[in-house]
């Protein structure tokens, strides 16, 4: 994603880190460690308009060799919250069995985490852009027709509220009372979804093997 002075913000799972790519090609280090100890592997991120970097950090890349390089956990999976100004690193919760992806409502009132791990579910809490309370289950998906659960991945929110998530068998929309409303079916896994393009009207999903892109009748709310 991009904060917003237009960096790009990455979480490496390799790395065990959150970095920004600065404008003159050098990398910072926005997070690799709490309280002494080394992140997981995180995940997504969302940007907060008081600067503040909102990140995940399950433990995907580092079960194994194919996300990232396996090794030995040394925190719980979490929710942090880098502050904008001091650099300093606050954990949310580590409530979830697997923080996925990371959005906030059109107002930043809001912010739901997908959690991949059981039950599968995406999770919503009321926030004041620097603290999470009253959280909640929002939705729990499943695969159209099967009854089957679909763990969200990646997730993002249009203007309207409605939440966009990379879910099988490609992307789901739910709106902002938890109700199915739409579907973008795919041939392979989406793994995440962001809005692009002059008027944020593009939707880009990422895939097993490919790079997916359809215009819609919606916007995104924030940046990418």
């Amino acid at each position: 994603t991009f904060d917003y002075e237009g960096r790009e913000l990455s979480c490496e799972h390799g790395g065990r880190r959150v970095v920004r790519y600065e404008p003159n090609g050098t990398v910072t280090v926005i997070a690799d460690k709490f309280e002494g100890k080394r992140l997981n592997s995180p995940n997504d991120i969302a940007v907060h308009p008081d600067g503040g970097i909102w990140f995940t950090d399950p433990i995907y890349g580092i079960r194994g060799n194919y996300e990232g390089f396996k090794a030995d956990s040394e925190l719980p999976m979490a929710v942090y919250r880098v502050d904008g100004k001091s650099g300093r690193i606050e954990k949310l919760t580590d409530e979830l069995g697997g923080p996925n992806g990371i959005c906030f409502s059109p107002d930043y009132k809001k912010v739901y985490v997908a959690d991949t791990g059981a039950p599968r579910e995406i999770r919503v809490w009321d926030t004041d852009g620097k603290s999470i309370r009253n959280g909640k289950r929002f939705v729990q998906l499943d695969i159209p027709g099967t009854g089957q659960p679909s763990a969200a991945d990646g997730i993002r929110c249009d203007v309207d509220g409605n939440i966009w998530a990379g879910a099988r068998p490609g992307v789901q929309v739910v709106a902002p009372n938890g109700d199915r409303i739409g579907m973008i079916r795919l041939p392979e896994t989406c793994a995440n979804v962001c809005f692009g393009g002059a008027k944020r009207n593009r939707l880009f999903m990422t895939a097993s093997e490919s790079l997916y892109t359809v215009y819609v009748e919606t916007t995104g709310a924030h940046i990418a």
